[in-house]
């Protein structure tokens, strides 16, 4: 199985929810089966490492992160068995990729399986590392629950 996670630029909040999804993943030792990726649909990044925030955050909860930002390509749609959006206006970005094709089922918000409830996961880019903290929990609460659904 693959999951991509997807925001807006890349550095953010999509590469926190893949560098926290493999983590989780390799404890339970599922790595063999299941993959993670995470890319922009937005151009603003790419090549870029996570923010210098985002890879703080992740040290600092014991989770390791490594990711060079990309775009979402039309191939992604078939490469991946979930596509994760951070955000509404990131779900209707893909959406538009998508078009009329069967792989709408399969492109979803990321707080659907959050235990606190649905809604967007905010964008920390321009807040404090109190926010980056904040996108952690949400993604890691969320995480838990979808991956408990997929077990």
């Amino acid at each position: 199985m693959k999951v991509l996670f997807v925001c807006l630029g890349n550095i953010c909040r999509s590469p926190l929810a893949e560098a926290v999804f493999t983590h989780k993943i390799q404890k339970l030792n599922l790595q063999f089966t299941i993959s993670a990726d995470s890319c922009g649909t937005g151009a603003y990044h790419i090549g870029e490492q996570p923010d210098p925030r985002t890879i703080k955050t992740a040290e600092n909860n014991g989770v390791a992160i490594w990711h060079q930002a990309r775009q979402l390509s039309p191939t992604d749609l078939t490469d991946f068995d979930y596509l994760f959006a951070m955000d509404e206006q990131n779900l209707n970005g893909i959406l538009r990729l998508a078009g009329a094709t069967q792989h709408k089922h399969k492109i979803k918000l990321m707080r659907e399986f959050d235990p606190h409830g649905p809604g967007d996961v905010p964008d920390p880019y321009y807040g404090t590392m109190h926010d980056f903290q904040h996108v952690f929990q949400m993604l890691d609460r969320t995480l838990d629950v979808f991956i408990e659904s997929i077990k």
